[in-house]
């Protein structure tokens, strides 16, 4: 079969693009921030939230400017917050020292790979380079049937798709191609039950011809989840104030605000442990009942709730009211909040 026509595809996408709040300009800051919120986030879910934290950080400098507890707080709810931290450290790096001038000069930042670099470069400057994403790689091992499993399969799926870079029409629209490529992947290309019929590169699809379009990209097989234990402290004082603690910068939901409690392990902990993390001494702690769990990438977590209350919180200690941390902690501290009725 011939090469697929990147210029079938692009007017396709002319005709069919999706509306979303980052598409239609060229602003590396806003293309940038768009691609760090999607990732790991459906584009229902990032399309108010981006509306929101341009709203409060409308440009690199107030985002460089702002702590990280503004940060946080905003952020709070997308998940994956090494992505902020690291969001925040780039935003500084480009305060300093300007935006870098082509993709390579993306990658030398925190946080930024291969793929986000080539969204901003092709979305943003122009450059020939097609961002591989899951998208694109299903897109591409449908094309070309390719059936080696993933994540083997994605140095080849990314050659393949950079090779559309030869057609002159991409290396006149290359954001237009990537984002073309993103929204085929996502409304007609799409993991269960592709819409091949009405796909513009349906009659150059290799899976299609060959019946195995649905069953690819192939896929390794999983490894098994890690369960994680863990027990926290909610206590109050005759204000309805609740004491947070900022959690370490590393590790799972590192810097973010939440309950304190015990490390996460593999065992279950039982009280009498437990309570020797407990943020304040000599307090009459009542089990709350439930279970809070949430699922991280490869790990399942599993929390319990030790409730207590005191006159005043200490002056030492970040405090907010129910509403306030419901609005604002991450979503696996919100789960643990919902035990306390």
């Amino acid at each position: 079969m011939p090469h697929p026509s990147a210029a079938e595809l692009l007017a396709w996408y002319d005709r069919s693009a999706r509306r979303l709040g980052w598409r239609g300009q060229t602003d590396p800051y806003r293309i940038w921030v768009s691609e760090v919120m999607l990732q790991q986030t459906t584009v229902a879910t990032v399309g108010p939230r981006y509306a929101r934290f341009m709203a409060r950080f409308p440009d690199v400098e107030a985002l460089a400017a702002a702590d990280w507890g503004e940060l946080a707080e905003e952020w709070a709810g997308l998940g994956y917050y090494a992505r902020a931290r690291n969001l925040h450290a780039a935003a500084k790096a480009i305060a300093a020292g300007g935006f870098p001038a082509d993709s390579a000069g993306w990658r030398a930042l925190p946080g930024i790979g291969p793929y986000t670099a080539a969204a901003i470069g092709a979305i943003a400057l122009g450059e020939p380079v097609v961002p591989l994403d899951g998208n694109v790689e299903r897109v591409m091992s449908r094309l070309f049937a390719v059936e080696t499993p993933l994540p083997a399969a994605r140095p080849e799926l990314g050659r393949l798709a950079q090779s559309f870079a030869a057609q002159l029409v991409v290396r006149e629209r290359p954001g237009d191609f990537a984002q073309a490529l993103f929204d085929l992947g996502a409304t007609i290309c799409t993991p269960k039950s592709p819409t091949c019929v009405l796909c513009p590169w349906r009659a150059d699809c290799r899976g299609a011809a060959l019946g195995i379009a649905a069953t690819l990209p192939r896929k390794a097989p999983k490894a098994a989840r890690t369960a994680l234990h863990g027990v926290h402290f909610a206590v109050t004082d005759a204000n309805g104030q609740l004491l947070l603690v900022r959690r370490p910068e590393s590790g799972l939901l590192g810097g973010m605000l939440g309950l304190p409690g015990t490390p996460w392990r593999a065992t279950p902990w039982k009280d009498e442990e437990a309570l020797g993390h407990a943020p304040l001494p000599g307090l009459s702690w009542t089990p709350r009942p439930g279970i809070a769990s949430h699922g991280f990438t490869h790990r399942d977590l599993s929390m319990r709730v030790l409730a207590a209350e005191v006159p005043d919180l200490p002056n030492w200690a970040e405090r907010a009211t129910m509403e306030q941390a419901t609005r604002s902690l991450p979503t696996a501290m919100r789960k643990l909040l919902a035990l306390l009725g």
